[in-house]
């Protein structure tokens, strides 16, 4: 290997961390928009068969399950009624 290759590895492989770390920072600044329940949309946590699922509503959809939550006792509603106060949907 000549040295002028030895560059060509060393500077292709800052440019990936560059790149990956780029990418890192941004996934941890941009978590996406189910982050958290707001502004008239729910995000909920659930258990479900597969270990967790994410349900997100907006509009008449949360309005809907915020009113089955606060009519209901189940794990579900539950779960839900904290979310509907956080996005300010009372039930």
């Amino acid at each position: 290997m000549t040295r002028r290759d030895k560059r060509v590895i060393v500077v292709a492989g800052a440019v990936i961390v560059a790149a990956l770390g780029g990418v890192g920072a941004w996934a941890a600044a941009a978590p996406g928009s189910y982050g958290r329940s707001h502004d008239g949309c729910i995000t909920v946590s659930m258990p479900s068969t597969t270990g967790g699922a994410l349900v997100h509503q907006c509009g008449a959809g949360a309005r809907a399950s915020c009113r089955r939550a606060y009519a209901h006792q189940d794990k579900l509603a539950l779960l839900t009624r904290p979310q509907c106060r956080l996005a300010g949907i009372a039930g």
